[in-house]
């Protein structure tokens, strides 16, 4: 089955899944070259984002009565639907081997399923981008998915899910030099820190030293902080308001600058603690999705919450859009649109 796109600027160098295959086996630096050509844009696009070309109107321009167009409503069409807001799909969790989507132990496991629903939530209206690791980034690229979007690269990724070293969570991902390369848009941490483990503090040093190479080129990185503790053997995100305002606390002061930095960040335990939790901060956040079940409904009512606060500039959610327990990957990532 091809993958439904995005309209992009140029032809794809792949058309489907089945070309994507034979693509990366014959000719492999056409990853390369789709990068190269691949049309950006700001992270943010605000409400003064200048109309483009093909919508701009002028003096000169014929308008007919049953085709009248202004100048106002050429100007509100080039607008952004949510203005100074994020839209992020995320689709790195593979590359840590969490595969599991509810009681789906290997959910994300079928590459061209994923893509499929990676292409149809990046073709809503009102998506800004994905962010994943090199792989799937690399597949989207051949796709021709990634026009025009926001694309971020996962950068510690050897913290394997279930893992004894899951702590010492290695950057195996994406290098700041490597979205340089690609002129990929920004990058993702995930920052856990448990007090009893000792691999916490190598995860915290190469942290801060990451976070100071993206600023050296000038590349916004999106830190995830967790506090975490094992119960039974596995790991457990502490939610309440004092760990999420510990965490927040710590990764803002991670480095020589805090200028590119972002927060990623979960909605609280009772969503009725994340004002007073984010004022911890004057860093821009994004709202993380996590396992939200099968109350999505639910996640969507303290997103919306949660996206009121003035530090909070968007949404980051993966497998309940991707995999929504209704099937719907359409409904679902348009419902997240309509809270920014």
């Amino acid at each position: 089955m091809t993958p439904a796109r995005p309209t992009a600027s140029a032809t794809p160098a792949a058309p489907s899944v089945r070309d994507l295959v034979r693509l990366r086996a014959e000719r492999p630096e056409a990853i390369a070259e789709a990068a190269a050509r691949r049309k950006r844009r700001p992270l943010l696009r605000t409400a003064d984002t200048a109309v483009t070309a093909d919508t701009a109107v002028t003096a000169d321009t014929a308008v007919t009565a049953d085709t009248a167009v202004t100048a106002e409503t050429a100007s509100d069409r080039a607008r952004p639907p949510h203005p100074g807001r994020l839209m992020i799909i995320a689709a790195d969790h593979p590359a840590r081997g969490a595969l599991a989507v509810g009681d789906r132990a290997l959910a994300m496991a079928n590459r061209s399923e994923l893509l499929q629903r990676l292409c149809l939530a990046l073709s809503r209206p009102g998506v800004d981008g994905v962010l994943a690791s090199a792989d799937v980034l690399d597949d989207l690229l051949l796709l021709g998915a990634l026009e025009d979007k926001v694309v971020m690269g996962s950068m510690n990724r050897g913290g394997l899910a279930g893992a004894a070293f899951e702590l010492d969570d290695r950057f195996t991902g994406h290098r700041p030099e490597d979205l340089v390369r690609h002129g990929f848009d920004a990058g993702k941490l995930l920052l856990r820190i448990d007090h009893d483990d000792p691999g916490s503090l190598d995860t915290l040093h190469a942290a801060a030293r990451t976070v100071d190479a993206m600023a050296a080129h000038r590349l916004p990185v999106f830190v995830e902080p967790f506090l975490c503790r094992r119960v039974d053997g596995r790991l457990r995100n502490d939610l309440g308001a004092a760990a999420v305002t510990t965490s927040i606390a710590i990764a803002s002061g991670l480095a020589g600058t805090s200028a590119y930095t972002w927060l990623k960040v979960p909605v609280t335990e009772d969503p009725d603690d994340m004002a007073q939790v984010m004022e911890t901060s004057t860093l821009p956040a994004v709202l993380l999705g996590g396992e939200v079940g099968d109350d999505l409904d639910g996640a969507y009512g303290k997103w919306r919450e949660a996206l009121r606060l003035p530090t909070v500039r968007g949404l980051v959610v993966g497998r309940s859009l991707l995999y929504p327990v209704d099937g719907d990957v359409a409904g679902a990532v348009d419902t997240a649109v309509s809270l920014l």
